[in-house]
């Protein structure tokens, strides 16, 4: 048995018992999203260190936490599969959220001055690699926010492909079980769901 099909099968014991009417088990279900949300939000903003200033990480997970909450409360997945499709489509929202919070029209980033001397205190020796990286800019973090929109609109078939890799961490090969398709078929899909996402951005696929 692989360690995926042995976390499938955890996974899945959640899921009933959570059906079942066990409330406790919804926190288990919360914090195993929640852990992939984190992995996420610090890639997206990985170029954007100086977002700390407004907000921290694990503030944006609490904040998703709550989303998942009530998500799981309304709509009880009944299987693996439908747990992923649940967990992928809240992470997603609050990923945009996120983005839209921080470099929309109205958002923090976009009406707030970036000082490269932001946290040296004007010292002119810092480095330039780490004055540069206070820099804050709206377009680039505009690429991650389109990026997740556009992903909500592929194909089915493609869009439940990349929500498992990209979203949920999933080998391809481990994909395919889940959707008893061959890992071939997983590999031509994920690379068709790249493909029109990097022509949807332009070529600027932030990935």
């Amino acid at each position: 048995m692989s360690d995926f099909d042995a976390d499938s099968i955890q996974l899945q014991r959640t899921i009933d018992r959570f059906v079942a009417g066990d409330e406790a088990a919804l926190n288990d279900l919360l914090v195993r999203t929640s852990e992939r949300l984190e992995k996420l939000t610090r890639s997206m903003l990985r170029d954007f260190e100086r977002v700390r200033r407004w907000e921290d990480t694990a503030d944006v997970v609490q904040n998703a936490s709550v989303r998942l909450f009530r998500a799981f409360q309304a709509t009880r997945p009944s299987d693996v599969r439908g747990f992923f499709a649940l967990a992928t489509m809240q992470i997603r929202r609050e990923l945009i959220d996120l983005a839209r919070h921080y470099f929309g029209p109205e958002g923090l980033g976009a009406n707030h001055e970036s000082r490269s001397d932001w946290n040296d205190g004007g010292n002119s020796s810092a480095s330039q690699v780490d004055r540069g990286s206070g820099t804050l800019d709206p377009r680039r973090l505009s690429l991650w926010s389109e990026l997740h929109e556009q992903a909500s609109v592929l194909p089915d078939e493609e869009r439940e492909v990349f929500d498992l890799i990209y979203y949920q961490g999933l080998e391809q090969t481990d994909a395919a079980a889940l959707l008893g398709i061959s890992e071939r078929t997983v590999r031509r899909r994920w690379q068709s769901a790249k493909e029109s996402l990097n022509t949807s951005l332009d070529g600027q696929l932030p990935m």
